[in-house]
């Protein structure tokens, strides 16, 4: 099941964005002011360098082969969340198959407890940077102290010449319930509306392409929020149904897992990127194959048993074409 406005496609003007959650990259070392623990070789999920490798060359191999089948090539923007720090980007793009390709990339340490945090992958054939930075989520308790999550990633760059402005997300968790924390995910969604309003007195309608685990599927308050501008598209709304998503919570499928775009992605000018197609990224490979639990991401962990597969969430995807 995909959304789609064209029914043949170019392998040479078709660029896939994507995004992928990838659950707990952490490298094996302990670092003493984070709460990683847990990932290292003596810590309680036997985090050890083979088990690292092992994810690493997984990973790789999927983020390569996201939107691959209609592009023959892999993606021009990745953006990933759940990274521990740039050694373990680093680690990831120095990976076959990744490795094969000219990819760098965008990180900076954000002040989340557990350490991990945000980052962008970029093809440099196709990608410049112009400039990035991280953009705080300011959180308080109702005593005043400060809830340290996730930054948002911005960055402004060039792809195939046109700019655009990219913002890679992964929004306060429901871990103390849904209720409970809807208002950080509305107030991430404030912070994005706030800083786009900057971003337009400087730039003439300017490209947005919002990406993220948002842990919010597309009909919540706090992604309306960010949808209330009506300078955005959400084209992951067409994919929602009851047995798919790119993540299985509570028992139901989600679709946490977005890449918004603003409405000039609509257009079809020369020189200009057109979006094509969303989807999700929920190849057999990546799941469970039997049990009852077949056909859920096939995750590195199951509580604390380790089953070595690639991550709890599946990769999305948006393909653009360049116009010429």
């Amino acid at each position: 099941m995909k959304f789609s406005f064209f029914k043949k496609k170019s392998v040479n003007t078709l660029h896939t964005v994507a995004f992928y959650n990838l659950e707990n990259l952490f490298d094996t070392a302990d670092a003493p002011h984070t709460l990683d623990d847990d990932f290292t070789p003596n810590g309680s999920r036997k985090w050890t360098p083979r088990r690292y490798q092992k994810k690493l060359q997984k990973l790789a191999k999927t983020i390569s082969k996201i939107g691959r089948a209609s592009t023959g090539q892999p993606p021009v923007l990745v953006g990933v969340a759940e990274v521990e720090n740039k050694t373990v980007v680093q680690d990831l793009l120095a990976t076959g198959p990744l490795s094969d390709y000219n990819y760098h990339y965008i990180h900076y340490d954000s002040p989340d407890e557990r350490g991990i945090d945000n980052a962008l992958l970029y093809n440099q054939d196709n990608f410049k940077v112009i400039s990035s930075e991280p953009i705080a989520l300011l959180l308080y308790s109702e005593n005043g102290q400060r809830d340290t999550t996730r930054d948002i990633l911005y960055v402004h760059g060039e792809l195939n010449g046109e700019e655009v402005h990219v913002f890679v997300n992964h929004w306060p968790s429901r871990r103390n319930g849904d209720q409970q924390t809807d208002h950080k995910r509305i107030q991430a969604a404030h912070t994005i509306n706030e800083y786009m309003k900057g971003i337009e007195l400087r730039f003439n309608d300017p490209n947005y392409i919002i990406m993220g685990d948002f842990n919010d599927g597309p009909s919540s308050a706090s992604v309306q929020t960010l949808m209330g501008n009506n300078r955005l598209y959400n084209p992951m709304e067409k994919l929602m149904a009851p047995g798919r998503g790119s993540a299985y919570y509570k028992r139901r499928w989600s679709l946490f897992d977005q890449i918004i775009v603003s409405h000039n992605f609509l257009n079809f000018e020369k020189g200009t990127h057109s979006f094509t197609e969303a989807n999700i990224f929920d190849e057999a490979f990546l799941a469970e194959n039997k049990g009852k639990y077949k056909g859920n991401p096939r995750r590195t962990y199951v509580g604390r048993r380790y089953v070595g597969g690639f991550s709890d969430h599946f990769p999305v995807y948006v393909q653009l074409k360049l116009n010429s």
